[in-house]
């Protein structure tokens, strides 16, 4: 009889294991997902509260660059009058460390740019990404982001 229930207790804690690491794994899945669309994401008339928006899902080098960029980019953003907006269609978690925190993802995003001026319509560019992610006491930030190789998928170029 002990040995039942001992062989029971250790099958349930491997199995709470397993859980606890999908949901931490579907955590940083849901916080990628939404803080690539977030960094993919830019409205000229909007642009301190985009760059401030930005700063909020970041954390490591990738905040301390756009803390340093911060000016410049809303500048910038504000000077070319072009919107954008990404939704990622796909993404999945390659790796993941509970113990240290971090945790990499990649995604693919459909980013739909609306140029200013008198341009015939929005062009459609799909975009893949790598990305890290560190857990913070506010929950899973993007530590780092990489594009990798766009390709566009239709629209006037």
């Amino acid at each position: 009889m002990f040995c039942a229930v001992a062989a029971w207790s250790c099958v349930r804690a491997a199995g709470d294991g397993d859980l606890a690491y999908g949901r931490e794994r579907d955590a940083v899945l849901l916080a990628g997902e939404r803080q690539i669309a977030r960094l993919t994401t830019l409205d000229p008339a909007r642009a301190d509260a985009e760059t401030a928006a930005w700063l909020s899902v970041t954390t490591g080098p990738l905040h301390r660059e756009l803390v340093r960029d911060r000016q410049a980019a809303a500048e910038a953003l504000a000077g070319t009058g072009s919107a954008a907006l990404g939704t990622v269609t796909g993404a999945a978690v390659t790796r993941l460390d509970t113990r240290a925190g971090t945790a990499r993802l990649i995604a693919t995003v459909e980013v739909e740019l609306t140029p200013a001026g008198p341009v015939p319509g929005p062009v459609t560019e799909r975009r893949r990404y790598e990305a890290g992610l560190s857990r913070t006491g506010e929950g899973w930030k993007l530590s780092d982001l990489t594009a990798l190789t766009p390709q566009p998928t239709g629209g006037t170029p």
